[in-house]
């Protein structure tokens, strides 16, 4: 069997969004964990893969035919970037895609926490109407115009993050030792401020930044100490950026307001991760959602067409990628 290119994704996430790689080429589908995939990578002359899931392993790539790695989405940390580029295998995502989708995530998990909609929706349910209307007109819940947001990590996603907040009455400031389009930062408003400014000021805290040595942990117990008593935090980078642990005790204190998670520090999530430990009132302030900020139709059609192009253009056309990584 002739193979050019194996993608890891079910043909159906593509068939769904109207995203069909070109005719011409012959694309096997494939889940990482069937017995074949690594004959089919002896194979195959491109490798597509989700931008999700756990570390592909470096061996499946050493004497193989794979000499392009197309990834439907911006995140790389599934992948060994030094080794591929020692064996001379090129690789490329897609960024930008997700912009949107994780913009519009922010700014509603902001506001489901912030007014206690979902803590609401479980009072009510539970015969408790009266009572905790009540309550939340005396706490005097904050919507978000006026409130003062940090973004940490002003990329593509953090910036498109920072328009929607600012659009929605915000005041932001940023994190960003090397932000992407400082002139854009400026144009929505955005200060730069030093990282522990960001947390000691901000009423709510957005974390946009890859999974790198000097990112992993960066919000530690120390850093959620410092954020203002009543803060919330929204955690859509990736997981292992936060403390789990810290985090539970920061909303089992009532230090901090709420907290949204998408993504954890292993996905799916432990049964004894501390944060799905939470009881009481500290369960009602965080808002679990299964890695899916930057997922939704249009994201998904954007992500998938480029990815299929990027393929032509290096299969097809040889020419070189865009947005190359390695």
């Amino acid at each position: 069997m002739t193979v050019d290119v194996l993608c890891l994704r079910p043909e159906a996430d593509f068939l769904r969004t109207g995203a069909s790689p070109p005719p011409t080429l012959k694309v096997v589908y494939r889940a990482p964990e069937d017995a074949d995939v690594p004959s089919l990578m002896k194979q195959a002359r491109a490798l597509v893969i989700p931008a999700v899931g756990p570390k592909l392993a470096s061996g499946l790539f050493q004497n193989g035919s794979i000499k392009f790695v197309q990834v439907t989405g911006a995140g790389l940390d599934r992948l060994d970037l030094p080794l591929l580029k020692q064996l001379g295998i090129a690789v490329a995502n897609v960024p930008g895609g997700s912009n949107q989708a994780v913009a519009e995530y922010v700014v509603t998990a902001a506001s489901v926490l912030l007014r206690r909609f979902a803590w609401a929706d479980a009072e009510i349910r539970a015969g408790r109407y009266h009572e905790f209307r009540a309550r939340m007109v005396t706490d005097n819940l904050s919507g978000l115009d006026g409130l003062l947001a940090g973004v940490v990590g002003l990329g593509v996603i953090g910036l498109a993050v920072a328009e929607a907040l600012r659009k929605n009455g915000c005041n932001i400031v940023y994190f960003d030792p090397t932000p992407r389009d400082p002139k854009a930062a400026a144009a929505c408003g955005a200060k730069s401020v030093p990282l522990n400014e960001l947390l000691k000021t901000a009423d709510v805290v957005t974390l946009h930044v890859p999974l790198l040595p000097p990112t992993h942990g960066l919000i530690s117990a120390r850093e959620l100490g410092l954020m203002k008593h009543g803060a919330i935090l929204i955690q859509a980078s990736r997981g292992g950026i936060v403390d789990e642990a810290a985090l539970a005790a920061a909303l089992n204190s009532g230090h901090l307001a709420g907290a949204a998670v998408d993504v954890y520090s292993t996905e799916p999530p432990a049964d004894d991760n501390p944060l799905l430990t939470l009881s009481g009132e500290a369960r009602r302030r965080i808002l679990f959602t299964p890695h899916i900020a930057g997922v939704n139709r249009q994201a998904s059609t954007f992500l998938f067409r480029s990815a299929w192009r990027n393929i032509e253009r290096v299969l097809l056309a040889d020419e070189p990628p865009l947005d190359r990584a390695c």
